[in-house]
Formats: C-alpha cells, sequence, structure tokens
C-alpha cells in the first residue's frame, strides 16, 4: 500500500507495489498477459514493446518498441523518440515514475529543488568541519532564522514580541533574537529557566509563562531583589500566592515579586471548551476576584495578563490533503479571536478600575498578526515562527521557511531501495500521531515506513531516494515540534550558506535541564 506517512499528501509509487514485487516491475500474470496481446496483434507506433531482458541498457530497452523497418528520424519524431537510442522526448507524465531509481522522470516542483540544494549545503557545511561531529547533528540555518525573525516583526505590525525561549531552547539564538528590532523580553517556561537567563545577563525582562510550584526556585527570587525586579511570575489561583509566601518565609526574604493573570483564551461553544486546558480564570468576575486578592496582598504587585489562544496560534490550518477540516479550522478560528476581543476589552475595562498594568501579552507564532490586531494586546509572544517545525508548514496567514534540521547518517541498507538511519525517534509532545514524528526532509522523497517509524535506535527510509543513499550518507530531518530537538543534542551548528559560522551549546551544552 501507499505509504500513510508521506508528508506531500501524494502517494509514493515506488514502495506502492505488493510485497513480494519488485518496484516498476509487473506482477508475473500481468506480464505474461501483455506479452500474448504483443504477440497477438501489431504494434500500435506509440505503444513501446514488451519490457526486453533486465541485461539490456536503457537506450536499448527505450529503443525496443521501434518497429523493424522504421528507423528513419520522421518516425522517430513521430513516435516522440530521440535519434539516441530511441529516447523518449518530453513525453513525460506528471506524477512519481514507477521504474528504477536511476531512471525517474516525474517534474520535479522547485520545492524539491530547494530540498535537493538544501542537502547539498548542508552536507558540504559538515564536510568542510575539522572533525565529524557525532550524530544526531543539529544545524540551523541562519538566513532562514533570520527571514522568519523579519516575517514575524511585519506580522506583528509595531507591537512588540516576547521571544519564547521553550521553542528555542538555544542562548545564542535567545540572544540573537533579542538584538533585532521588534523583539523585546522572553516569555520562559520555567522559573529556574527564567533565573538563570537573568543570572547570565540574556534578558533582565522575562515573564514565566507558567504557575511555578518549585520550591527552591521561589526561595531563590524571594531572596533576590534583582531577580525579583526583572522576573514576573504567572498566577491564576490564590494557592500560587500561598506558595510564594511559604518560599518567602523560608528563605526570610521580603522582596516584592512581580505577578501575572494567566487567564484561559479558550473558545467557549454552549458547555464545549475549544483550547488549551490552562486556567480556570474565564469570567470577568473571577479574573477581577483574584486581581483584587494579588493588589491587596503584601509582598505582590499585579503587572500583567497573559492570554495565549493556542487553539488559534497552534493549529494548522491550511492542511493540503484535509481541505474540509482547514476550513472548519480557519471558521473555528475566526470566531475564537471574535468572541475573545469582546472578552479582552471587557476584562481590560474592568481591570483598569482595580490596578494600571504594564503589559497585556497574549498570542503565538501561528496568530501573530490576528493577535496584535486586537487593542487590549500590548505585546505578542512567539518563539516557533523563528525556526517553523513540522506542525508550523500548513497555515494560511505566513509562508514557513524552516531553519532547523537534524542529520543522521545511514548505517545500513537492509535492502537495495531502504535506506536506514541510525537513531531518528524523536517524537514531539502533545496529542499522539503522525503529525508528531519527524520528518525526513532532504534529500526530498523519503519516508517513514508504516510499521517502524521513527526508531530509538534505528529508521528504515523508503521512497525513490533510498536507493541512491549510500552508507554513511547523511539525511536530514525537521522536527515536529520547535525547541524539543535541542534536549537531544548539546552542540547547534549555525550554518550560513555552506559554511559553519559557529558551534553554540544547547540548554543540555550547559549542562542544563529545565
Amino acid at each position: 500500500m501507499a505509504h500513510r506517512h508521506a508528508r506531500d499528501g501524494r502517494r509514493d509509487r515506488g514502495v506502492g507495489h505488493r510485497l513480494g514485487d519488485r518496484p516498476g516491475l509487473q506482477r508475473p500474470h500481468l506480464e505474461r498477459r501483455r506479452a500474448r496481446r504483443a504477440r497477438s496483434r501489431p504494434l500500435r507506433r506509440e505503444r513501446l514493446h514488451p519490457r526486453p531482458p533486465a541485461g539490456a541498457c536503457a537506450g536499448e530497452r527505450r529503443c525496443a518498441g521501434l518497429r523493424q523497418g522504421h528507423p528513419d528520424a520522421a518516425y522517430r519524431a513521430a513516435a516522440g523518440l530521440c535519434s539516441s537510442h530511441g529516447r523518449l522526448a518530453d513525453r513525460r507524465r506528471d506524477g512519481r515514475h514507477r521504474g528504477a531509481a536511476q531512471e525517474a522522470g516525474h517534474r520535479v516542483s522547485d520545492h524539491f529543488v530547494d530540498r535537493n540544494r538544501l542537502w547539498s549545503r548542508l552536507d558540504a557545511a559538515v564536510a568542510a568541519l575539522p572533525e565529524p561531529p557525532p550524530t544526531p547533528i543539529a544545524v540551523v540555518d541562519l538566513d532562514a532564522f533570520d527571514a522568519n525573525a523579519t516575517d514575524l516583526v511585519r506580522r506583528a505590525d509595531g507591537k512588540p514580541i516576547r521571544v519564547a525561549s521553550k521553542s528555542l531552547r538555544v542562548p545564542a539564538l535567545i540572544q540573537r533574537a533579542l538584538a533585532r528590532d521588534g523583539f523585546e523580553g522572553v516569555l520562559a517556561y520555567t522559573l529556574a529557566e527564567a533565573l538563570w537567563l537573568h543570572e547570565e545577563g540574556i534578558s533582565d525582562d522575562v515573564v514565566v509563562a507558567y504557575p511555578s510550584v518549585d520550591v527552591a526556585a521561589l526561595r531563590r527570587l524571594t531572596s533576590s531583589p534583582a531577580a525579583a525586579a526583572a522576573i514576573t511570575l504567572m498566577v491564576d489561583d490564590a494557592a500560587h500566592l500561598e506558595a510564594l509566601d511559604a518560599a518567602r518565609s523560608a528563605a526570610a526574604g521580603d522582596v516584592e515579586v512581580r505577578v501575572a493573570l494567566d487567564l484561559d483564551a479558550g473558545l467557549r461553544l454552549g458547555r464545549q471548551h475549544i483550547g488549551p486546558k490552562r486556567s480556570p480564570l474565564f469570567d470577568t468576575a473571577d479574573v477581577v476576584a483574584l486581581a483584587r486578592v494579588v493588589h491587596e496582598r503584601a509582598g505582590v504587585r499585579l503587572v500583567g495578563v497573559m492570554t495565549y489562544e493556542g487553539q488559534v496560534a497552534g493549529v494548522q490550518d491550511d492542511v493540503p490533503d484535509q481541505r474540509t477540516k482547514s476550513l472548519l479550522v480557519r471558521r473555528l478560528k475566526q470566531a475564537s479571536m471574535a468572541q475573545l476581543e469582546v472578552r479582552r476589552r471587557e476584562i481590560s475595562e474592568a481591570l483598569a478600575q482595580v490596578t494600571e498594568l504594564e503589559f497585556w501579552n497574549g498570542g503565538g507564532s501561528g496568530s501573530v498578526e490576528a493577535t496584535a490586531a486586537d487593542a487590549a494586546v500590548t505585546e505578542v509572544a512567539a518563539g516557533s515562527g523563528l525556526l517553523v517545525p513540522g506542525i508550523f508548514d500548513h497555515y494560511a496567514s505566513f509562508e514557513p521557511h524552516p531553519a532547523a534540521y537534524f542529520g543522521l547518517r545511514v548505517s545500513r541498507k537492509p535492502t537495495s531501495t531502504i535506506a536506514t538511519v541510525h537513531g531518528g525517534g524523536f517524537i514531539a509532545s502533545g496529542a499522539t500521531g503522525e503529525d508528531r514524528s519527524p520528518i525526513p526532509w532532504a534529500p526530498p522523497g523519503l519516508h517513514l515506513t508504516g510499521l517502524e517509524g521513527a526508531g530509538e535506535v534505528q529508521t528504515p527510509l523508503t521512497g525513490h531516494p533510498a536507493a541512491l543513499l549510500k552508507i554513511g550518507d547523511l539525511v536530514w530531518f525537521r522536527h515536529a515540534k520547535s525547541g524539543e530537538l535541542f534536549e537531544h543534542v548539546r552542540d547547534v551548528h549555525l550554518v550560513r550558506g555552506e559554511s559553519v559560522t559557529e558551534v553554540v551549546p544547547s540548554y543540555r551544552g550547559c549542562d542544563l535541564v529545565f
């Protein structure tokens, strides 16, 4: 059967044969039937002769259809054949060729050409290194990274972008983004990470995107006036404030801690809730009630609000082979943003009666322009849009420029049409599905197998390039989610053109696990 995991939405006919058949060959009973028909009537000029012996060269095989006694150029031209070995002259049909990979003649899209060029560039960059790096080899294409950063700023339309560090996890890349106009501050995913970013001087404006109950980290925060002035904690329940007070007492600290409220930004349709299950704060009255608790509590100060509409920012809405679903997703996104705009305005007006806020954070890479258009929002968050992982390939709102890859070497060839690489089982978090698997990207045309998928120690690949790959060759993959790739490597190779400009550590390379 055709491969279920084909990411380009097209059947890979190279692996579409039944078990026991070689690609490009007819099954025996069909071959015999074709031969009988060929003997029973004269060949039509536009047809080729039944396949000659396997030992014949490619030119002889293509010549076999020429009728005896018609070797003249006029006949060759009429048949669409060139003068050398009867080679087919531009009679290729759309789709994938059923023959051997060496004879594949299907039309190639610009997309495939770009991926082949990427394969050549990354291979050349790695080959030029003084010592071959161990696999997986993580690389970031700086040209694509910078292009994505420029596009995010354009989409934000003047509102600052807070860098979501969870989607990068490489200090040098966080700093690279912050150095560009239009990016301000970091949205960290743990308090321990926020403390490290502040201590290393990477940012003095860090908002922790999730509530923290890490006692050790809370004690460090409450005992450091400098850290408390630079870091904002997230809360959505009075219990988070009690945990903070308990840590403050144990640390004998008395510094004021900055606090923001995390609101539920999901879509409510009757009793249905669509979106991430993050916060209990949905109704305006509940938000205002907790805001008053924070405002009246000693040692904390309410400075901001966060609304992350994951059902808009994190869901693809322009998937080629899912047109009906994509249309439904786009309509749900429109309904979600319309409802959320009304809620934000109402909550903003109500909170203005309690205190003056410094910021209102919202959105993600997939919803930058829609979130930035909301008057209540003062800043947007983005991180995945800088690297563009696999699950960000199909959005109607922006053109992706993939920037992060990991390379694995072919370690064995089970058959002439299968190439197996070592490792590769870097499955993304979230709801389990084939969209969480890594994508074989360069050379194009490779696919995971339905039985093994991406394995812990080996990953078999099918598709027409598999026949051309040799043991030791590199295959480049994309991770399904941004940032998670760098939990598997210590070094990240920054590439521009065909050169590695710098090798920088990931969080793991800094001996950090958040």
